[in-house]
């Protein structure tokens, strides 16, 4: 019979902590990482993750080839999927809320070339490109971003959208093909330089 303290929800399975994830072979690791226990991570020793991220459940990172490169203040929702085959970049307090996709490779749909990874690489037209998120950037749930695509610092994208082209800084951006639908406020800037001060102050 097994005791009650050692019973495990398998419902509730729980985050791997930075101290969990130094020794698993990741490039860097940061201090306060929490990575979900259902995630799943590929390609380890291409991935650098600052401190204060959490990675929700049922995430996908597939990093085999290519690299991601996460910064400091970072929330990924569950459900969503990074490939990074032509690189990624999270910026500091950038955020991607559930089941965002980012691809920095893609096939060729038109026809022209044979698609998918289980075909010999000469027969494919893949695109890769690196995809870069600024300081403040935040994706809406659904959407999906292209490679190739940089958005600027403090812009959003609102759910459900597709990003294809980069966007400037300072927007908020909704729709299929994305588009800017007004400016957004740098008040947050502000409540950065604060968190700032205030972590400067308590340490």
């Amino acid at each position: 019979m097994t005791c009650r303290h050692e019973f495990q929800n398998p419902f509730d399975q729980g985050y791997f902590e930075s101290e969990d994830l130094m020794a698993f072979g990741f490039k860097k690791i940061g201090k306060n990482v929490k990575i979900a226990k259902n995630s799943t991570i590929i390609g380890l020793n291409n991935i650098e993750i600052g401190s204060n991220v959490r990675i929700d459940g049922n995430v996908v990172i597939s990093s085999y080839s290519g690299y991601i490169s996460i910064g400091n203040y970072i929330h990924i929702g569950s459900g969503c999927y990074i490939g990074c085959s032509g690189g990624v970049t999270l910026s500091d307090f950038s955020g991607l809320s559930q089941d965002v996709k980012i691809y920095s490779s893609s096939d060729d749909y038109s026809g022209k070339s044979l698609t998918n990874p289980t075909v010999p690489h000469n027969y494919l037209n893949v695109k890769v490109a690196h995809v870069f998120l600024g300081k403040h950037v935040i994706i809406g749930s659904g959407s999906v971003i292209l490679p190739g695509v940089s958005i600027e610092d403090g812009s959003s994208v609102g759910a459900l959208s597709l990003v294809s082209k980069s966007l400037e800084g300072w927007g908020v951006y909704a729709g299929a093909p994305a588009k800017k639908i007004k400016k957004r406020s740098d008040d947050l800037l502000r409540l950065e330089e604060q968190l700032m001060m205030d972590l400067k102050n308590n340490s």
